[in-house]
């Protein structure tokens, strides 16, 4: 069955709509889950179709260039083939772009080619060879394509070898100085010298930075090359032993993501010891796994329903659970601005299951607690979350005790914090409703944190504070207790006074009995 066309055309269709599905939903933030999930596709029979689905999605979305460079870095460290196949068609595509004058194809292919010299997956000659290219006979449009690229090359050939790349630059200036381009280049040629004076920014970002130095391989390759594309690898083609390739790369997707495959002697060994000994994962891979499961689900549900219905159909070892709050929390501050999918998933669970409350309330502490190392966007995004969660009760009030509103113990960043949760609570409660949840008297002892009594310095300042954000409203008891406060202090000095003179004229009893 396995063996037949026809069973092997459809494997070779999935093949390419899986390896387009995860080319187009990678990014900064995912990177690392998806990686293992493309290893999970036979990249072996599918290194054509990889190829051309991803230099087809870098000239779509070439704002993601630096992101499929990473991504090929990896890649060529386990499979070297595919980096060099990848190498060569990006340089042929360059080659037909500035044969037919497509400016838009050539910004979009130098880019790609100077962030894979940034991971080091092409040696550098190449781009000192695509920059004289460029620049041997200048026109508007071949400087403008040079420019652009030295700007994302221009650390690591600064690093390689900065003779080089001074050659480049003395270049640049003859046509500087020659006036042989329009205004609006000069320009351009001027603002990357200025770019080089003051330093270029890192080739490859720290979040980007996923092969070791030992582990990459280069690939030399020239303009001049005569180079073979290898089309017929984008064609199906049935194989003879198609059944036997698909299980060695079963056992070679093993051995890199590091689940073993040594063998059937191996696997009689482990059956022998398993009553003897327990085998402990010291390299936390199931850890990894599980997070790498819940960020998918997360991520592919339609609505807050569903995946909270796939969420509770994952298997989680006791203490898990924590995982699946971190991950949403994680995949909420990532946002470019918040989503109330993810608010409302943790409502979900937290009305499920009260495991799920106990364990978001210890996030709100680790959060607040490390509150001053988010982004201002990560750390909205948060605050809202939160808020969500304790406007629809799903979260205990009492975690507002771990606040503690005072100009020494808050920092810049805690203050905004407290400033969006409060106001996203005032909206979706209304003042009234909100001064009156903060008003319950059971609940006095938790608040008093957020409205500080034990010195008039303090009291002020959460006064200020609220009225500040335009949530004077929520403060009256504290303004009544500030307008009382001289009235308390003098019964208080009053009471201090008598007790005082009491104890003198005890003191002064028993002198006369003695």
């Amino acid at each position: 069955m396995e063996e037949t066309v026809e069973y092997q055309m459809k494997n070779w269709i999935a093949l390419k709509k899986s390896i387009n599905g995860v080319l187009n939903k990678i990014n900064k933030a995912n990177i690392k889950y998806i990686i293992p999930e493309l290893f999970g596709e036979n990249l072996i029979r599918g290194r054509g179709l990889f190829c051309r689905s991803i230099m087809k999605s870098q000239l779509n979305s070439p704002i993601f260039t630096d992101v499929f460079a990473a991504l090929v870095a990896v890649i060529n460290t386990k499979f070297p083939q595919i980096g060099e196949l990848l190498c060569k068609r990006m340089i042929l595509q360059l080659q037909r772009a500035y044969k037919n004058n497509n400016k838009p194809q050539m910004l979009a292919t130098v880019k790609f080619i100077a962030h894979l010299v940034n991971q080091q997956v092409v040696d550098e000659l190449i781009a000192l060879e695509l920059v004289t290219l460029l620049l041997d006979k200048p026109t508007d449009d071949s400087v403008d394509v040079a420019v652009d690229f030295v700007k994302e090359c221009g650390s690591m050939l600064q690093d390689l070898c900065p003779l080089g790349l001074h050659g480049v630059f003395e270049r640049f200036r003859g046509i500087l100085h020659d006036g042989e381009v329009d205004k609006r280049v000069q320009f351009l040629i001027e603002d990357l010298f200025a770019l080089r004076k003051h330093k270029f920014p890192p080739a490859v970002p720290l979040e980007l930075d996923l092969v070791e130095e030992e582990d990459q391989i280069t690939h030399e390759i020239s303009l001049g090359d005569k180079i073979d594309p290898q089309i017929e690898l984008d064609v199906f083609k049935p194989e003879l032993n198609f059944v036997q390739n698909e299980n060695k790369y079963v056992e070679l997707h093993k051995r890199i993501l590091g689940g073993g495959g040594g063998g059937d002697q191996d696997e009689e060994s482990e059956n022998e010891d398993k009553g003897e000994r327990k085998i402990e994962d010291e390299t936390e891979t199931n850890l990894i796994n599980l997070r790498r499961t819940i960020y998918l689900t997360i991520m592919s549900s339609a609505d807050f329903e569903e995946a909270g219905h796939k969420l509770l159909k994952i298997r989680l070892e006791p203490g898990q659970e924590m995982e699946l709050c971190i991950m949403l929390l994680e995949c909420c501050s990532q946002e470019k601005t918040f989503l109330h999918y993810y608010a409302l998933l943790g409502q979900r669970l937290c009305m499920i299951n009260k495991v799920y409350q106990k364990n978001f309330d210890n996030s709100f502490v680790q959060q607040y607690s490390m509150i001053h190392r988010l982004e201002t966007n990560k750390l909205r995004n948060v605050a809202m979350f939160f808020a969500h969660l304790l406007g629809t009760d799903a979260l205990p009030w009492h975690v507002l005790a771990y606040l503690r509103l005072t100009e020494e113990d808050t920092t810049s960043s805690s203050r905004i914090f407290i400033k969006i949760l409060f106001q996203e609570l005032s909206e979706h409660l209304g003042i009234n409703k909100l001064n009156d949840r903060l008003s319950e008297p059971s609940m006095q002892e938790a608040f008093e944190s957020i409205f500080p009594k034990d010195s008039l310095k303090n009291t002020r300042f959460a006064i200020n504070f609220f009225t500040s954000i335009g949530l004077g409203g929520i403060t009256e008891n504290l303004r009544d207790y500030l307008k009382n406060m001289p009235r308390l202090i003098l019964q208080q000095d009053k009471r201090v006074f008598r007790s005082s003179q009491s104890d003198d004229v005890h003191q002064s009893k028993r002198r006369r009995r003695s």
